[in-house]
């Protein structure tokens, strides 16, 4: 049977290369978007271009009171595809906050843990029943929880709690035979606070000069890594955490 991966902000960065990725690899799609309704169906246009099916759906992530109505559209949208459940979850819709740790604010702090934190854990539970046995969560994190870099705390932070919310999913959802790892990403080239590695040549050599490979990642460094721990030769894998740097800071 097809796979079926959910993929939380896809229209975009890491998460459109991700649902492009499972695609490639013969999966369909449902993927989210928060704002650009074009750009998301752009991604779905692409993917059936490969001849797969994909949807895109609206979720706010931060918003936790529409998880409800998000999870009715999930099983609509499982219905159309001639599905009652779906394979893999991948939680990677988010952004960055850059702001020195005594000067971040509490409005800054609550909403990157309300998107990274607290979005992940209850979208999770909340897609839970509908979530096949024997299927796959990865959830996104960051290099940035193993070195520190000014201006990061709270939402390193925030990635650090995703890393052991991750370990209890391992443990507490193994039973149904599901894995849960993490992916952290190094410094990739894409619109990640505004593009600043992607558009600043200080920024992207300073990090090209920390990374093993001589160079800041790329979208298509990371999608197609994601894509493979969601193949079955991968099933093995659980409670981990993955990181996909070039060797950022060895």
């Amino acid at each position: 049977m097809t796979t079926l991966s959910i993929v939380t902000g896809g229209s975009r960065g890491l998460g459109r290369n991700t649902a492009l990725s499972i695609a490639r690899h013969g999966g369909d799609v449902i993927l989210t978007y928060r704002n650009r309704a074009d750009e998301a169906q752009a991604v779905v246009t692409e993917i059936e271009a490969m001849g797969r099916r994909a949807v895109a759906l609206q979720l706010d992530t931060g918003d936790i009171s529409g998880f409800g109505a998000f999870s009715d559209q999930v099983r609509d949208a499982l219905t159309s595809l001639g599905r009652d459940n779906f394979d893999h979850l991948v939680n990677n819709a988010g952004h960055g906050e850059m702001a020195a740790f005594a000067e971040t604010t509490e409005a800054q702090f609550d909403l990157i843990f309300n998107v990274h934190v607290k979005g992940v854990y209850f979208l999770t539970q909340a897609l839970l029943p509908m979530l096949a046995d024997g299927g796959r969560i990865v959830n996104f994190s960051s290099g940035l929880t193993r070195v520190s870099y000014p201006g990061f705390s709270a939402y390193s932070a925030a990635k650090g709690a995703v890393e052991i919310m991750t370990l209890y999913m391992a443990k507490e959802l193994g039973g149904r035979g599901i894995t849960a790892n993490v992916v952290a990403p190094g410094a990739i080239a894409t619109d990640f606070l505004g593009g600043a590695v992607r558009d600043t040549p200080a920024y992207n050599d300073a990090f090209a000069a920390m990374i093993a490979l001589g160079r800041v990642g790329v979208p298509d460094d990371i999608g197609p890594a994601v894509a493979s721990l969601l193949g079955l030769e991968n099933r093995w894998i659980t409670a981990q955490r993955i990181e996909i740097s070039g060797g950022q800071n060895i």
